[in-house]
């Protein structure tokens, strides 16, 4: 065990979010894992950008989704140059993610070294100042002296080494503990979700592409309210259930929000919907359908995937005068074929 052990508690709460982030993670999974290997990249480049363009967002930088697309395609764009250059920065940095393991002190020098690249006179170095953050001028939290950081980091990058509770819990826990430390001169809010980033998508590769960072965006208020609660009672257990709470909410984003690619009369079908009508195999029964997407609740998958490609008159049911028949059936609408 590390000699450091950060300030949280596993509350029933956390263990019931754990739950749910692993089941719609079940879902996406089994979506990404049948989807068009064409679309696959555009989908993840997709999420990539509103990731970046959240984060940054949330540091004050005005560029919007469609000026940070503009931006990495190498395009002219009316904005900063300081603005300019964050965005391919961050870029950079979220590139490099495969490249990195979370515990190497030397990655995450190497990381804010490129995130700030151009920004800060002494990016990839621990900073050499105090620092106190604030909100509206008033000190919401002084940071500890930096003659403690690389000992705290240190100490930090050494628990999170053993993994101790569940990845999704860990990378909460790191988030907050690192923004505490505050360990450098500038960048450490988008380095501390890059991070986190990087914790869970060495756990699931597929969390590389979970664009959080724009729940967080519309949180902001209660993303810096958990930060300050954990701050004044010396315990994180407030600030992982609220960044669970948060890659929930982005999980269920990236299933169920309407899907841009889809034409015509299915423009307004969710990922997970569009997946079903793409496996469908003759005639299938509920059970199988639900297997394919990784569902285990009949009324949830009804409520929100079979009765809405019913209802859009996409998808029938074998016996139509009996819905509820233990041998009912469903197929695509004859005129799909």
């Amino acid at each position: 065990m590390p000699a450091y052990q950060p300030p949280f508690q596993i509350t029933p709460s956390i263990l019931t979010l754990v739950a749910d982030i692993s089941e719609q993670l079940g879902r996406w999974s089994a979506v990404l894992g049948h989807a068009d290997a064409a679309l696959l990249p555009e989908l993840r480049r997709g999420n990539r950008l509103r990731t970046i363009q959240a984060s940054l967002a949330i540091e004050h930088n005005s560029l919007s989704l469609e000026q940070v697309t503009a931006v990495l395609a190498g395009k002219r764009v009316l904005g900063l140059p300081r603005e300019i250059q964050e965005v391919r920065n961050a870029f950079a940095a979220y590139e490099q993610l495969p490249n990195w393991q979370p515990y190497n002190v030397n990655h995450v020098l190497a990381a804010q070294g490129q995130l700030m690249l151009g920004l800060v006179d002494d990016a990839g170095q621990w900073r050499h100042a105090g620092v106190g953050i604030y909100r509206d001028k008033q000190l919401m939290h002084m940071a500890p002296p930096p003659s403690q950081v690389a000992r705290l980091m240190g100490d930090l990058l050494a628990w999170l080494k053993t993994m101790p509770v569940h990845t999704l819990v860990a990378s909460c826990v790191f988030h907050y503990e690192f923004e505490f430390i505050h360990p450098f001169s500038d960048g450490n809010g988008r380095m501390g979700r890059l991070w986190q980033t990087l914790i869970l998508s060495q756990w699931k590769p597929e969390l590389a592409y979970l664009p959080v960072e724009t729940v967080i965006r519309h949180q902001q208020a209660e993303y810096y309210a958990a930060l300050s609660a954990a701050d004044k009672a010396s315990d994180a257990t407030g600030f992982v259930e609220y960044m669970l709470k948060a890659l929930l909410s982005a999980m269920q984003e990236v299933v169920e929000a309407p899907s841009q690619h889809q034409v015509g009369t299915k423009s307004e079908l969710t990922v997970e919907q569009s997946y079903v009508l793409a496996i469908f195999k003759g005639e299938m029964t509920l059970m199988a359908l639900m297997k394919e997407v990784n569902r285990s609740d009949r009324s949830k998958f009804r409520s929100q995937v079979l009765n809405p490609l019913m209802d859009a008159g996409l998808v029938e049911p074998t016996i139509p005068d009996k819905p509820t028949s233990s041998k009912q059936k469903y197929r695509l609408k004859r005129d799909m074929h």
